[in-house]
Formats: C-alpha cells, sequence, structure tokens
C-alpha cells in the first residue's frame, strides 16, 4: 500500500482546496506540520498564499526548511505551487535580503506596471517548452498544448537554468509557468481552480 501524498502545512496554504483536488485526483492525502510528518509520505505538495518573506520566516519558526530539503535529496516527487514555487528559488523581489530555500538556482521578479494589470490575475494558457519532452511528459501527460490554467500573482520566477522551464506564459512579458526537473515540479497557476485540465495534472503528479 503507497504512503499518503505530505501536503505541507507552514501556515500559508490554501490547504483544502488542494487537499480536496488531490483526494478527488485519487490520491490518499495527509496535511503535515513537522519533520514526522513530511518523512512519512512518499511525495510532497507545497501550497502557498501570501508573502515570500512571511513564508520564509514561517518555515524557518515551524523548523521546515531541512526536512523539505532532506526529502527532495532523497528523491521524493515534490509538486510546488504559486509561492510554493517561487520559495524554490534564491530570493525574491517582494523579500530583499530573505533567502529562499535556493533548491533552484534563479530570482522571483515582479511584474513591471504598464499596460497590463498587477496581479496577472485569471485564466491564461501554458505553452511547453523542450523540457516538456523529458521529465515534463509525466505531469503533463494528456494536457493540450496551449491549455488554459488559472493564475493569481504578482511575481513570477526566472530561472539561472533554462532547461528546467517547462511551460511559459506571456502576460506583457513571457516567463515561465510552470518548472520540472528530477523529481521537482513546480507551477505558478493554481491547478486545483483548473478546473479539469489542472485536475489531469494533479492525477498525473499523484501517479508518478
Amino acid at each position: 500500500m503507497s504512503q499518503p501524498i505530505a501536503v505541507i502545512d507552514y501556515g500559508m496554504g490554501n490547504l483544502r482546496s488542494v487537499e480536496k483536488a488531490l483526494e478527488i485526483a485519487g490520491g490518499k492525502v495527509r496535511v503535515v506540520s513537522d519533520r514526522n510528518g513530511i518523512e512519512s509520505c512518499d511525495k510532497l505538495v507545497f501550497p502557498g498564499v501570501g508573502s515570500f518573506g512571511d513564508a520564509m520566516k514561517e518555515l524557518k519558526a515551524r523548523r521546515l526548511i531541512e526536512p523539505i530539503k532532506t526529502a527532495i535529496k532523497k528523491g521524493k516527487p515534490f509538486l510546488g505551487l504559486c509561492l510554493g514555487l517561487q520559495l524554490l528559488f534564491e530570493n525574491s523581489e517582494e523579500a530583499p535580503g530573505v533567502k529562499g530555500l535556493g533548491i533552484l538556482t534563479g530570482t522571483v521578479r515582479r511584474f513591471r506596471s504598464g499596460t497590463l494589470k498587477v496581479p496577472h490575475m485569471g485564466w491564461n494558457n501554458i505553452v511547453a517548452g523542450r523540457s516538456s519532452l523529458v521529465v515534463g511528459k509525466k505531469i503533463l501527460k494528456g494536457v493540450p498544448n496551449g491549455s488554459y490554467m488559472y493564475f493569481v500573482h504578482s511575481y513570477y520566477v526566472k530561472p539561472k537554468d533554462k532547461s528546467v522551464v517547462l511551460t511559459t506564459t506571456d502576460y506583457g512579458i513571457k516567463f515561465a509557468s510552470a518548472v520540472a526537473v528530477g523529481n521537482i515540479y513546480g507551477l505558478q497557476f493554481h491547478p486545483e481552480k483548473s478546473q479539469a485540465t489542472g485536475l489531469k495534472i494533479l492525477k498525473n503528479f499523484v501517479g508518478l
């Protein structure tokens, strides 16, 4: 019998909607908030709503940084959602001087004010990049290229290693809307709010 999927609770996640979507996708889910909870599960989902600086403060206070890094090093499938994706990187313009998890190299930048509204909110499409031919095939299996997903964010990730970019989305600029490398997946959009197509992505993650 497979172990449950851990939804990491660090005080800033939209946990219930993510938990429910994963269950609908066929996963056995457990909300966890400590090292033991993370170690007891074979997959990790890292949701997040809120600010980069506050989230890192909570992760540190709850002693979750090292357990998360250890789980990833051990090869457990890991899915970061929205802020949960951004926290994988080294730093963010939202919180100058605050270090992110640094699991992926690169930074998080704010959309510049212009003709488009910030935050980027609503439906937009995702376009698969070359990396989708390798690791990304697993999580995007059955998801048509150009599918529309639901976004709510003012910041976007800018990876140093372009090969980790799984999909891009155009919002004034072309930004990385999903990344994938090894056992790590990250989505800037909200699959739990993206109807049947988002549910398909979660189902693919459950099946990894």
